[in-house]
């Protein structure tokens, strides 16, 4: 039986994923639950065009978060933070910081989307962090934590 998926499912596939499963499965679990329909030929036929419009979105997705991973490659944001006297920092910085940073200089980046290496920072100092801006589209940066 070939069913069209309508949610990621563990161990079978992606959304809008055609894959073959056993009709039992297919008919008692994933169809009544709403993770899949059942893939007729008209529906086959529907899913390829939407599939054809959704690459070409998808295209000039990556093209602009590529275009955003290079501009972001060659900048280094500045966090300002409090610290004591041997650069200690009073807290930690995480990736809220981070995506504060960054919004200040133009780039609005979920902080969902960010990993800064060797976390927690908790002291002053030069650090690297990734961006992750969409799928397949990764880019490392640096940023730098100084006192207030």
């Amino acid at each position: 039986m070939e069913v069209i998926l309508k949610k990621n499912v563990d161990k079978l596939g992606y959304v809008n994923e055609l894959v073959k499963v056993k009709s039992g499965y297919g008919r008692n679990f994933l169809i009544p639950k709403g993770y899949a329909v059942l893939a007729t030929a008209s529906a086959k036929k529907a899913h390829e065009e939407m599939m054809r419009q959704k690459s070409h979105k998808e295209n000039k997705m990556v093209e602009d978060a590529q275009a955003i991973a290079d501009k972001l490659a060659g900048l280094t944001p500045t966090i300002l933070t409090k610290a004591g006297e041997k650069g200690k920092i009073f807290g930690s910085v995480n990736t809220i910081q981070l995506s504060d940073a960054l919004k200040k200089i133009g780039f609005d980046i979920d902080r969902k989307s960010l990993s800064i290496k060797n976390e927690p920072i908790k002291q002053l100092g030069k650090y690297e962090a990734e961006a992750n801006l969409y799928k397949g589209v990764k880019q490392m940066f640096n940023f730098e934590v100084t006192a207030e």
